[in-house]
């Protein structure tokens, strides 16, 4: 039996398909049955969907509720941990530590307990140390917490400290840090809003640059890792390391829309993080920019997927076919 956390986010949803696709005896982890209808987009836009969606066992459960989780570590042999609560407002850093923490270590204890096989962990760019020499991030990179990180990335390295933890313990590990996530069927939220941003005519830009991913090549490599013989490694799952123009730019383009033509500098940004959180005080609604969207938007960081390129023998695919399959898909959400 395969358990499957986050099965109703972007990642998740992409990974069972795979592995119904697989026909893998696969439970997955949810919190509600509104968030399953997402799930049912992404399967249903694909052959045999609907048969692969009934191949599913969901199980109803929060990783923070250790009681409610121990039945669904029955007769599981692997883990793949997707769940994670993704904000960068700082009102939220409790409970990004209640999920992203804590959660994380009932999962790796009660993997432990039951004796599990392997664990693929989910983590991030954003818990990847910095580059020493200006050049090319890598999994050596060491992490600093004496740098200005937000909590996001605190609470996804502290995630990973409990999976290390885990394989201490006698469990396999495996840990993918993926870049900025591209793929169909979640577009309110995330990576996935930039599609419906731009399509509603954004037009400015920064000139920061990141590291970008296919979530098709995410959970293959996910896959692949769990059913190799590697264990205890981590590693970056990146495609393209681009500038949040040439992004914007693509989307744009494969959406038939103008592309974002404004370049926001970065004392802008500055500023308008500032006047972004005053408003919240008062509208009690997360702000539209933070101080650490903010200063990502305008950061350069560029990182190596050559250790899982020459682990797995494995190709990315180009970000622009990426953008253009996704750009169809959101086209098509509404039919």
């Amino acid at each position: 039996m395969i358990l499957v956390t986050g099965g109703t986010g972007l990642v998740g949803a992409h990974l069972l398909y795979q592995l119904a696709k697989n026909d893998e005896n696969i439970r997955a982890i949810y919190r509600s049955s509104k968030k399953i209808e997402a799930v049912k987009k992404v399967f249903y836009n694909e052959v045999n969907g609907q048969s692969l969606f009934d191949k599913i066992t969901w199980f109803k459960a929060d990783i923070t509720d250790v009681p409610a989780m121990i039945p669904a570590f029955t007769d599981v042999k692997k883990v793949y941990h997707c769940a994670a609560f993704i904000s960068f407002n700082p009102k939220d850093y409790r409970k990004m530590r209640k999920v992203n923490i804590h959660g994380t270590a009932n999962i790796a204890n009660l993997a432990i307990d039951a004796k599990v096989d392997k664990i693929c962990f989910v983590g991030s760019i954003a818990a990847v140390g910095n580059s020493l020499y200006d050049g090319f991030i890598t999994e050596e990179s060491e992490w600093n917490s004496e740098d200005d990180n937000s909590g996001y990335s605190i609470t996804k390295f502290g995630a990973e400290m409990e999976i290390w933890r885990a394989s201490q313990e006698g469990v396999n590990v495996v840990i993918v840090n993926p870049g900025v996530i591209l793929g169909s069927g979640f577009f309110k939220t995330g990576s996935g809003a930039l599609f419906s941003n731009i399509n509603s005519g954004l037009q400015y830009y920064t000139e920061g640059i990141t590291g970008y991913v296919g979530v098709n090549d995410v959970v293959k490599c996910m896959v692949l890792l769990m059913n190799s013989t590697i264990k205890n490694e981590r590693f970056i799952l990146v495609s393209e390391n681009n500038s949040y123009k040439e992004i914007f730019s693509l989307i744009a383009k494969y959406l038939g829309k103008k592309a974002p033509k404004i370049r926001v500098k970065k004392w802008q940004t500055a500023i308008f993080w500032r006047i972004a959180l005053l408003i919240s005080k008062f509208t009690k609604k997360d702000p539209l920019l933070t101080k650490y969207t903010a200063k990502s938007a305008h950061t350069i960081s560029k990182y190596s997927s050559k250790k899982i390129k020459e682990a797995l023998d494995f190709q990315f695919e180009e970000i622009e076919t990426v953008i253009k399959k996704v750009c169809i898909s959101y086209k098509n959400k509404d039919n």
